[in-house]
């Protein structure tokens, strides 16, 4: 065998190894790598009891309740499926019943879901301020930016009970959003 010979086998045999760890390490982490997982997908998987993952999709209308010393239960559903969350803390200024929520915990033996974290979402017409202001001066701004922010700024004052001033309330928690 050649030198050359030598260093090809050994360079083709090092690239064999690498992919062979990545294909390893790609299918551990298969299931990690999606951001959360549906009601749906909840059910179709069969998750056991215990086992930590971020479930993703919209509070049910209707379905919120809270409870003592800051305990709410409220139902996420995707279309398909709905799964109860039980969560104990300060829920964060963007939750509402009817919009997008990312929360992290595991089931419990009874098939509720434990959070022990939970992010609101906005949609996709969120923007802040400063933002839409760079925006207006450099020409870009489009009309229906405005109808959209003041609905977006009724919404959330409407939520909040009309306690905050319309503009905090409308740029809300840029800690803990989930886009």
């Amino acid at each position: 065998m050649t030198r050359k010979q030598r260093r090809m086998t050994i360079i083709g045999g090092s690239l064999a190894v690498l992919a062979l760890a990545a294909a390893l390490v790609l299918n551990a982490l298969r299931d990690s790598i999606v951001f959360f997982s549906t009601p749906t997908m909840v059910a179709e998987k069969h998750v056991e009891p215990g086992k930590r993952f971020r479930l993703g999709g919209l509070v049910q209308p209707g379905s919120l309740q809270r409870g003592d010393n800051l305990a709410v239960t409220f139902e996420v559903a995707d279309g398909n499926a709905k799964l109860p969350v039980a969560y104990k803390g300060i829920l964060p200024d963007l939750f509402r019943e009817g919009q997008g929520v990312v929360a992290e915990g595991a089931l419990d033996s009874n098939g509720v879901f434990k959070a022990d974290t939970v992010l609101a979402k906005h949609d996709e017409t969120y923007m802040p301020k400063d933002v839409a202001d760079a925006l207006k001066k450099q020409g870009h701004w489009k009309d229906d930016y405005d109808a959209k922010a003041s609905e977006a700024k009724a919404s959330d004052a409407k939520a909040s009970g009309g306690s905050k001033p319309a503009a905090t309330a409308a740029q809300g928690n840029p800690q803990g959003a989930v886009r």
